[in-house]
């Protein structure tokens, strides 16, 4: 590898540590659940508000993440993720009444929505288009490895007795302080300083990621893009960008509808109803972590290499087949041999190896650079919106009907995902955010 691919590593590196966060932060609940269940003695729905109140958290946080970073920066918002999630990892620790528990556990969404958005997007405008696509599912690794972290963590602590919940959510505020950190160390969005007029702090900052020569030819072809813009949110609907809208908003349905929240979430309890123990359970959830970890390093190696397009086909026919098979075992109660586990483990398989980490890049690369930003963040909450009604929606279909019912629901918005990348989803791999944006402008 060419030593000036070092530095946009590095740097690639600290901003997808907010996507361990995130991941973190979201994977957290899945152990703590059935003991918050408990404790505060709560009922289905309780128990999907619990899971899926740092959605909400994260709608807001994705908003205004999005609209503040044109304006202020990426990094600075980074900050602020930062802190956030700090401070809902503390307060969640320890909490007197599940109201207490909720606010801290939005804060949290806070913190996740911000980073979803800036960090695979602060990725995409400092890595050259060769490697784009590898580094920003760099942070949907950070993402999935940090999902394993809270795994692990939910494991640790499970034995320790009835306040083990508490100190599940407290190890969060560790990470949050050394992300902090590792960001003041990180520049600016080069991009984001071309649009403010700052040139020369982003020429330095792309000689770092390349030599001089490619550094002024590539500011030379951001600023040509640039005058093609007006910067308003109405340029999204000019018949090139509305494409591109559609494409980003519908992928980040897609990603949370066919259903891989509802395994993260509820892991321990897939596996309770199917006949394991609990502490069984929640080591089963760890197996689900790693597999979804080992799988998105296919998605990084293979995303330049094969295109972003072939392998979401692939994942989305991957992941209904499993949901079919899953809501079978469920249907009629096929719990020995361990066919849950491994349908879950299949379905899981697909999902990182396409579906988690190249919807992110997709959604990265689309949109017009001086909106960049805020069209992200129409996407992403519309994403989190998903996400929430698949959380809060998961316990009370599985306990009014069965497992099967749900497992069955997604697989058939698989299938409706399938058809809608096969009508209209462009490949991305190798081009330019420039030669992307030039392509909407001609249409």
């Amino acid at each position: 590898m060419k030593k000036s691919n070092g530095y946009v590593i590095f740097v690639s590196v600290v901003a997808a540590i907010g996507g361990l966060l995130f991941g973190f932060d979201t994977a957290i609940v899945a152990g703590a659940t059935r003991y918050l269940k408990d404790q505060f003695s709560l009922t289905a729905f309780g128990e999907g508000l619990a899971v899926s109140i740092v959605l909400i958290g994260c709608m807001f946080g994705a908003g205004i993440a999005g609209t503040v970073s044109d304006r202020l920066g990426r990094k600075r918002f980074l900050l602020i993720s930062a802190v956030l999630f700090f401070i809902s990892g503390i307060g969640c620790a320890i909490p007197r009444t599940m109201a207490e528990f909720l606010i801290f556990r939005f804060i949290g969404g806070l913190g996740i929505g911000a980073a979803s958005i800036l960090s695979p997007l602060y990725i995409s405008e400092i890595a050259p288009a060769k490697i784009r696509g590898a580094l920003v599912s760099v942070n949907q690794m950070a993402i999935v490895t940090g999902i394993l972290l809270a795994y692990f963590v939910n494991w640790i602590f499970a034995g320790i007795g009835p306040s083990n919940w508490r100190w599940m959510f407290a190890s969060g505020a560790l990470p949050s302080i050394i992300f902090f950190i590792l960001v003041l160390r990180v520049p600016e969005s080069p991009r984001w300083l071309v649009k403010q007029g700052r040139e020369d702090e982003a020429h330095i900052i792309l000689t770092r990621v390349d030599d001089a020569e490619a550094a002024s030819a590539e500011i030379a072809n951001i600023k040509e893009t640039l005058a093609l813009e007006k910067g308003a949110l109405s340029e999204l609907f000019r018949p090139g960008f509305r494409t591109a809208l559609l494409i980003g908003v519908v992928l980040a349905i897609f990603q949370q509808i066919t259903g891989i929240n509802a395994v993260l979430y509820y892991a321990p309890r897939i596996f309770e109803t199917a006949g394991f123990e609990r502490m069984s359970a929640i080591g089963q959830s760890t197996i689900v972590g790693l597999v979804n970890m080992l799988f998105t390093v296919i998605a990084i190696v293979l995303v330049d290499r094969v295109g972003r397009r072939p392998l979401l086909l692939t994942a989305a026919a991957g992941m209904g087949i499993s949901f079919i098979l899953l809501g079978a075992a469920f249907k009629f109660e096929l719990f020995t041999g361990g066919l849950v586990l491994l349908f879950t483990l299949l379905y899981v398989a697909f999902f990182a190896m396409a579906m988690g980490p190249i919807v992110w890049v997709v959604m990265a690369e689309i949109f017009p650079t001086r909106i960049r930003g805020r069209a992200m963040a129409i996407a992403t909450v519309i994403l989190w919106f998903s996400d929430f009604l698949v959380s809060l929606t998961f316990p009370v279909i599985a306990d009014r009907f069965n497992e099967s019912s749900a497992f069955w629901l997604y697989a058939a918005m698989c299938i409706i995902d399938f058809f809608f990348m096969l009508a209209v989803l462009p490949e991305t791999k190798g081009k330019t955010l420039e030669d992307i944006e030039r392509k909407w402008l001609k249409k």
